[in-house]
């Protein structure tokens, strides 16, 4: 499962720490930032079960950022498939 979140992180260095701690948080959780989109996209990958997305909302509120959802026909999830070239 994927799940794609529109942020409002603009700097790289905010982006590793709440990365850190998503990871630290929510094991198995596969997650990164796309800060050159118009949106600071985060997008969160699971693949042993459901997304809560409430979760991350919180968590990235607790350190002062916003988050929403994003629905899935705004933002493709191409960037967690791997090429089998």
């Amino acid at each position: 499962m994927i799940e794609v979140f529109k942020t409002n992180v603009k700097e790289r260095e905010q982006a590793n720490l709440l990365l850190e701690t998503i990871h630290k948080a929510f094991k198995g959780h596969e997650a990164n930032f796309d800060l050159e989109d118009c949106d600071k996209i985060l997008r969160i990958r699971y693949t042993d079960g459901i997304i809560q997305p409430g979760l991350y909302i919180q968590l990235l509120n607790d350190f002062g950022f916003y988050a929403e959802v994003l629905s899935d026909d705004l933002q493709p999830a191409s960037h967690f498939i791997k090429s089998s070239r």
